[in-house]
């Protein structure tokens, strides 16, 4: 499946906003991630030939941020913080216990398509450790302990929220 014609029209206005092709390349990425839920082989190659630039230039940011997803991800994304704040008040249970109850680990995909485990650096709520970043709109959530995951994974509708 091809890039829409007005996803390929706002890749162009973001190079037209941000300062060029180069500059505009994670505004690409993540506008084909929007609309396609990640970010395939041939999305980064028509977004890289709308820009003018090579797939190699694009892949290679593609691959350097951690939330633009080059493999298909499930209807609501959990990255769970495995920074040392997290670490240190319980977030190796809390990371037991999601991996228990979705029957995966980083990086997969429940069998149902719903959930996507994926562990990340610190995302700066240290205060609320451990944390969470849930869904879409990447809501942060905790702290969390391993008891919370019940209400928190049960009260998540395909796509949605805590």
């Amino acid at each position: 499946m091809s890039l829409s014609p007005a996803l390929k029209t706002a890749i162009q206005h973001a190079a037209a906003t941000h300062g060029g092709a180069k500059a505009a390349m994670v505004e690409a990425l993540k506008l084909v991630q929007e609309a396609e839920g990640w970010v395939s082989d041939a999305h980064l190659k028509e977004a890289a030939d709308v820009l003018g630039v090579t797939p190699a230039e694009i892949d290679a940011l593609a691959t350097f941020y951690s939330q633009i997803f080059r493999s298909p991800v499930g209807d609501t994304v959990i990255l769970l913080c495995d920074g040392l704040s997290c670490y240190l008040c319980g977030g190796d249970a809390v990371r037991d216990a999601v991996m228990s109850k979705l029957g995966i680990g980083f990086g997969e995909t429940t069998p149902d398509g719903k959930f996507t485990l994926i562990n990340i650096c610190c995302v700066g709520g240290c205060d609320r450790a451990p944390v969470a970043l849930v869904g879409p709109e990447r809501k942060l959530v905790g702290p969390l302990t391993p008891d919370d995951l019940d209400a928190l994974i049960g009260g998540l509708s395909v796509g949605g929220s805590p």
